[in-house]
């Protein structure tokens, strides 16, 4: 199979790169408030709450008539969704390279995860049934959303430019989970005097970041452009190039090698973001408004963090300061295991240690990886970069989920999680990044 596709440096022209760029960094912007206001601050605590209004008196849930404890719940959800996205997106990346029309396939799964956030206002009383199969189709489509904007960089940015454009991007979103975040802690805070309980208070956060997700999607479906592509023979159906694409991702096993270190690693931050929360209200006893607070931190310092770290890729290779970056989250994840309960200054160290290693390690990945695309396959690369992004997500939050269930400690399940982060570094320090560019047919940029 032959194609043939536009990449940045090659036709574009600077003007037009630019506002692309722009528009692109505006998806970020957009999906980052379903990350930041619902998986890491409000839905994992909530969801916990109602489940445990439905639980019986041993505190369990019976979905599907599987005794679950009620405070697994919403991490067995993740783990769903998860799977879910990982059935769904190589199918979506390949028909995307196929076809060239990634915009449109883009813009329908970001609407049906803003709709599925915005319905989560309804999310009251017992009703979690409702509120897993809402968190399972949001999350789904998040991840084939970002798949999709993710396999856009190797098209809007040459090589020398992916380190700040991947960076900037990742800042956009920290900066605009920061804002609403501010909003939802105002509206949290003084709920009385805004008329609503302190239940509602949260379904109008929920639903709000819904709203928002789907409102600014608008600027890059206006400003991303789709690129043509000539494909020899017939389309073939998506079984067969989910097929075609894993045989040809082993013939550069240099690729594989990354992903591979990338899923380990990864997955650490993943289970951290979407379960900090409920160990910060459930082991450690501290409130919404502390939580909402603490992520707010972490999103302030994270916008920081992204784009100082991109400065030090420039200075130091993207690789090294990505397990810089590793070595801190080992550290910092470490010293949350001894976190003294009821103590919110303690709380809130943590979360500004992630905050400055959070967005710098995301960007850099996805911008490292971005190199080593062969051309004309990004869309279907990046569903294997987003399954290795969620993939194997759905590990941590199980572990943590069985731990919890098995122990009844909170600690025990966090501690867990610096395995993740100590072996992601030993392979990622293993791949040879310029040898895996020069084996994928790319320019091999002189800092890398």
């Amino acid at each position: 199979m032959g194609t043939d596709t536009v990449r940045a440096g090659t036709d574009d022209d600077a003007a037009g790169r630019r506002r692309e760029q722009r528009g692109w960094y505006y998806y970020d912007w957009a999906c980052s408030v379903y990350s930041t206001s619902v998986l890491t601050v409000s839905l994992g605590p909530y969801l916990t709450s109602v489940a445990r209004n439905a639980a019986d008196a041993g505190g369990y849930v019976h979905p599907l008539g599987i005794p679950v404890r009620a405070g697994s719940f919403f991490a067995y959800s993740v783990s769903l969704s998860v799977i879910l996205a990982v059935v769904v997106m190589p199918l979506v990346g390949s028909a995307a390279d196929r076809t060239g029309r990634k915009k449109p396939l883009l813009g329908a799964a970001a609407y049906t995860g803003a709709a599925a956030t915005a319905g989560m206002f309804f999310l009251d009383g017992d009703r979690y049934l409702l509120g897993g199969a809402l968190l399972v189709v949001a999350n789904a489509a998040q991840s084939v959303a970002m798949m999709l904007y993710n396999s856009y960089l190797p098209q809007i940015a040459p090589p020398g430019e992916r380190d700040a454009v991947s960076s900037r991007g990742w800042a956009f979103g920290y900066a605009a989970g920061s804002l609403v975040l501010v909003a939802n802690l105002v509206l949290y805070s003084a709920h009385a005097s805004f008329g609503l309980t302190e239940t509602a208070a949260v379904r109008v956060c929920l639903a709000s970041a819904g709203l928002w997700w789907g409102a600014f999607t608008l600027v890059p479906l206006r400003r991303l452009r789709d690129r043509r592509t000539r494909v020899a023979g017939a389309a073939v159906p998506g079984a067969r190039q989910l097929a075609a694409t894993f045989r040809d991702m082993r013939r550069h096993p240099l690729t594989l090698a990354f992903l591979l270190a990338y899923l380990v690693y990864n997955d650490g931050i993943q289970t951290v973001i979407s379960q900090a929360s409920v160990y910060g209200s459930e082991e450690l006893g501290l409130g919404q408004s502390t939580l909402i607070t603490a992520v707010l931190l972490v999103q302030v310092l994270a916008v920081a963090g992204a784009l100082a770290m991109g400065r030090l890729a420039r200075r130091h290779g993207a690789k090294r300061t990505v397990l810089g970056s590793l070595v801190a989250w080992t550290v910092t994840l470490g010293a949350g295991y001894f976190l003294p309960a009821g103590a919110p200054v303690w709380f809130f160290v943590l979360a500004a240690g992630i905050g400055l290693v959070l967005g710098g390690s995301q960007a850099l990945s996805r911008s490292l990886f971005s190199h080593l695309v062969p051309a004309g396959k990004e869309a279907e690369y990046f569903a294997a970069y987003e399954m290795s992004d969620r993939g194997m997500s759905w590990l941590g939050p199980l572990l943590f989920g069985v731990t919890y269930q098995l122990t009844g400690s909170y600690r025990s399940a966090i501690i867990s999680l610096v395995a993740f982060f100590v072996v992601g570094f030993v392979l990622l320090a293993r791949v040879p990044v310029r040898h895996a560019i020069e084996d994928a047919g790319n320019p091999v940029p002189d800092t890398i």
